[in-house]
């Protein structure tokens, strides 16, 4: 039987409980998972009416085990940590220190430019897979991708003496590489599943909701790596502050879009993955939980880098520690993360 370190509660009625050293899922009376807490990482709750004791939530924060709460969009409206994993002061200070200085419009110019070739690599992921069956197709996906690869460029290097001065251009850029990488990407998305473009929340066509909903797992994932580094999720960089707006978690969760959830979900759609919806459009629980599922497989598939094959969960730890070691100086550098393009 294979390890579970992630567990996913989504039904109804459904409740966690501590028994001896492991965390039990039971829904109506019937035990569904059972997990040693020695090897749990995280606790998701996706569904309304689940309950959780008060000696599951304390065990959780015991070790260091983070809960979150998300709704049936894929929206994580609440996050539950021990206050001992928020308790580092040296990185956050240093965290805040560096909006101010030529750090944190480096790291802007970093993660903007980073976001931009890792959709240039989806978009030659894909035209790798059709280069024999849709030659044209093909051309057509790695002619964008050569696109964005200048316009990564042009972020990278976009002059500027304050990070607020670059911020708006930096968005102006991401603006029109995802408007060039979704149009590019509309050519891979059969006719059935009514593609109208990228629409964020709200959003009741089926692509668009599956990718809302993976992004809210990939959320909670990088949201974790942040606070496991000593990172406040709220102290962003290419994101403007506003109450409430995890900004830091929004600049990091754009360097793993692509190979976390856009291939995916791109990869479902040319196979006709069947999308159930719920009479007011959102996705049905039985479409939420296989989905689930596919994106957390994802998380835990080693990728080939340089350092060996290495599951991509921690590689978003490795890349938060990253920025948490610029940050404080202990790096001359930071170097967003790279999709591998096969």
């Amino acid at each position: 039987m294979p390890k579970i370190e992630h567990l996913y509660a989504d039904q109804f009625g459904a409740f966690i409980g501590k028994h001896s050293e492991r965390l039990q899922l039971t829904v109506k009376s019937e035990i569904v998972a059972q997990v040693p807490l020695m090897h749990l990482q995280t606790v998701t709750i996706a569904s309304l009416g689940v309950s959780l004791s008060a000696d599951a939530i304390a065990a959780c924060c015991e070790r260091g085990i983070p809960i979150f709460l998300m709704d049936e969009t894929g929206a994580v409206y609440a996050s539950l940590y021990s206050s001992g994993l928020i308790g580092t002061v040296l990185t956050r200070r240093a965290q805040l220190a560096a909006y101010h200085d030529e750090r944190g419009l480096a790291l802007a110019r970093a993660i903007s430019a980073g976001k931009i070739r890792n959709q240039a690599a989806a978009l030659r992921y894909w035209a790798g897979n059709r280069q024999d069956a849709h030659p044209e197709i093909a051309a057509i996906l790695i002619d964008a991708a050569d696109r964005l690869l200048l316009s990564a460029d042009r972020a990278a290097a976009l002059p500027a003496e304050r990070l607020d001065d670059a911020r708006e251009p930096l968005m102006g850029l991401e603006g029109a590489a995802a408007a060039q990488y979704w149009g590019a990407a509309a050519l891979l998305i059969p006719a059935e599943y009514g593609w109208i473009g990228r629409v964020g929340r709200g959003a009741l066509d089926p692509i668009n909701s599956l990718l809302n909903y993976g992004y809210g797992i990939l959320y909670a994932e990088v949201e974790r790596a942040i606070v496991l580094a000593g990172l406040d999720p709220y102290g962003g960089f290419l994101h403007a502050d506003r109450p409430g707006k995890p900004s830091l978690v929004l600049d990091l969760i754009e360097e793993f879009r692509q190979i976390a959830v856009d291939r995916a979900v791109i990869g479902l759609a040319a196979r006709r993955y069947r999308v159930e919806q719920t009479p007011d459009g959102k996705l049905s629980a039985e479409t939420r939980r296989d989905f689930a599922k596919r994106i957390v497989e994802g998380l835990n598939t080693p990728l080939r880098t340089s350092d060996g094959r290495i599951a991509l969960r921690h590689l978003i730890q490795r890349q938060a520690r990253e920025l948490a070691a610029f940050l404080r100086g202990d790096r001359d550098a930071y170097a967003p993360f790279e999709s591998p393009i096969r």
